[in-house]
């Protein structure tokens, strides 16, 4: 049936648009209402709906990078656990040798040698058991790559170092000779080892510690802008429900006029029933 097969009076199409014109705001409405937003596609508003994808892509990207950098702090702190637990060591190595020292009976200083030896042998599973998920910065030169922005351009690497017995230079006791602290010479040889290694050691930690806090920095950094970018994408699309709750209320009320009106406007039609 086209158009033309029907004709209605001037008042009965007018309120007949209105009334789609009210369906069409009410169904708008309804979707705003149960979306939460008053942008849903790009036919809502181009403008705010695309800033609002970008600043919402934006952030997952960076939510991503936010594994890695949790797994770099967990790297770092892992090394830092081994450095930490190494020089301990090496303190007690260090109060091994003193004792060395204060005894002229060859078979304490074997013993204590033996000793030190022990602790030697410690120190390099301490270093090769200081990784985190296959990276260890105590095993090797090994570089820890943490990529902070979404598209890769800031990054830091964190250079490792060989925190075992052979990277800190800490050979048998006695040195090449091997004469196992048999002599004051050759314990006072291994000591100066072992207060270069702690001196190593501490400027390693300091260098970590100064990574550390870079990566936590920008951790927080990150936190802050995928809120912001978050609530910039809500700003732009978020409907107002108080208003939108308004809306549905005054279009319903509209919508039963509109009927009210529709039905008055066909009086004048039905008046010819009664010609009969």
């Amino acid at each position: 049936m086209s158009i033309s097969d029907i004709s209605l009076t001037a008042g009965m199409r007018t309120n007949l648009l209105n009334l789609q014109g009210t369906s069409d705001l009410l169904n708008r409405t309804q979707q705003r209402l149960s979306s939460g937003k008053s942008v849903n596609s790009a036919l809502d508003n181009p403008t705010n709906f695309f800033a609002a994808q970008n600043a919402t892509q934006r952030a997952s990207d960076l939510s991503n990078r936010k594994d890695g950098m949790s797994n770099a702090v967990q790297t770092v702190s892992a090394a830092n656990n081994g450095i930490t637990a190494i020089t301990s060591l090496i303190q007690a190595a260090k109060g091994i040798a003193q004792s060395a020292l204060s005894t002229s009976d060859t078979g304490v200083q074997s013993k204590l040698a033996g000793q030190y030896d022990t602790i030697r042998s410690q120190i390099d599973n301490m270093s090769s058991d200081s990784g985190f998920q296959g990276l260890n910065m105590l095993s090797a030169t090994n570089t820890l790559a943490v990529v902070f922005n979404e598209n890769s351009s800031s990054q830091l690497s964190v250079v490792g170092f060989l925190g075992n017995s052979t990277g800190l230079s800490l050979t048998a006791a006695g040195g090449t000779g091997n004469t196992n602290w048999q002599s004051a010479s050759a314990i006072t040889a291994d000591s100066a080892k072992m207060d270069s290694a702690i001196t190593s050691l501490r400027t390693s930690t300091q260098t970590l510690a100064a990574n550390l806090n870079i990566i936590t920095t920008r951790q927080s950094f990150t936190d802050a802008m995928v809120s912001t970018l978050q609530t910039g994408a809500d700003n732009l699309t978020l409907a107002d429900m108080n208003q939108e709750g308004a809306n549905m209320l005054m279009l319903q009320t509209r919508q039963s006029l509109g009927t009210t009106s529709l039905s008055m406007s066909s009086q004048a039609a039905q008046s010819v029933l009664k010609l009969f």
